[in-house]
């Protein structure tokens, strides 16, 4: 049946069902679930992406960010794009989860998107960020000299919260900056 859509067909009945099972009452069908699509893989992102938007509960949000962040790369700037987009704070703050597990793969998008003009989405990216904590500290020190302003200062502020993995890049970027 190659070349017939009927491949496609059957995945998207596939995402469909298992979207659906992460609110089943059984925890066991909904950890099936999750590992489901994230054998799926990048075909499920979007659905997740609008289960998640669309979830009443935190439990649906709950479920919708694991197996997002278990698909991993796939989902990141699908999952910043929709960040963008929908402002709701509970969708931002699950989405922001998600990309925190996903860590390392997420680093230089979340950062990127630390441009924006949306103040709540840098903060909601930082959040993501110090999720990912050290892996994402040479990153951030290297923005410190970005061009873009807003992205500089979101550095410096993500650095200065992730504590003890951040603060010392901090300081000696305004060490190496004072008048000798």
């Amino acid at each position: 049946m190659a070349g017939t859509g009927r491949e496609s067909l059957d995945t998207g009945e596939e995402i469909r069902k298992q979207v659906a099972l992460l609110s089943d009452p059984a925890i066991e069908t909904r950890h099936e679930a999750v590992a489901a699509l994230k054998e799926i893989g990048e075909p499920a992102v979007q659905p997740l992406i609008a289960a998640l938007a669309a979830a009443k509960d935190n439990d649906r949000r709950w479920y919708a960010a694991i197996a997002l962040s278990r698909i991993g790369e796939p989902a990141v700037i699908p999952l910043v794009m929709a960040m963008e987009r929908i402002t709701d704070r509970e969708f931002r703050r699950y989405a922001a989860a998600a990309l925190g597990e996903i860590g390392e793969p997420a680093i230089d998008t979340l950062i990127d998107g630390m441009g924006s003009g949306d103040r709540e989405l840098r903060g909601f990216l930082s959040q993501a960020l110090c999720r990912i904590g050290k892996p994402a500290v040479d990153q951030l020190t290297r923005r410190l000299d970005d061009p873009d302003e807003t992205i500089r200062q979101c550095a410096t502020l993500t650095l200065w919260k992730m504590g003890e993995n951040g603060l010392s890049e901090v300081v000696k970027k305004v060490q190496e900056e004072e008048p000798q």
